[in-house]
């Protein structure tokens, strides 16, 4: 198996995390890794948003998460075990994480009660 690599702190870059965080899947999942406050399993996230997301796809995913230094991946036995780099970009870029969380909650609202008055208008 290939190693995992994750960037050094100090190389990690604003594009890089607006980057990954750009796709609504890759938000969903660094928003409940950064919410859970332990490690995750790549398997937990295998339904978004009421949506089924495939394996291969969710490694692509986890792999950009991981590139852009959102994420800290680590393999035991044949899972992934991923944990939120939160307080290390915190350090780093005070008050970006918080204020991209809070814009996907508001978000995440929005688009929920307009999913509900959809379906109620039917």
């Amino acid at each position: 198996m290939r190693p995992l690599t994750h960037p050094s702190i100090d190389d990690v870059s604003v594009e890089a995390i607006l980057h990954a965080l750009s796709d609504p899947v890759r938000v969903a999942i660094y928003a409940e890794l950064a919410d859970s406050g332990c490690a995750q399993t790549c398997s937990t996230f295998l339904t978004i948003k009421d949506r089924d997301i495939p394996k291969s796809t969710l490694s692509q995913h986890f792999r950009v998460l991981r590139e852009a230094g959102l994420i800290h991946s680590e393999r035991q036995g044949v899972e992934m075990r991923n944990t939120s780099r939160c307080a290390e970009i915190e350090q780093r870029f005070p008050g970006l994480i918080g204020a991209i969380m809070n814009a996907h909650k508001v978000q995440s609202a929005e688009r929920a009660k307009a999913a509900r008055r959809r379906t109620s208008s039917r």
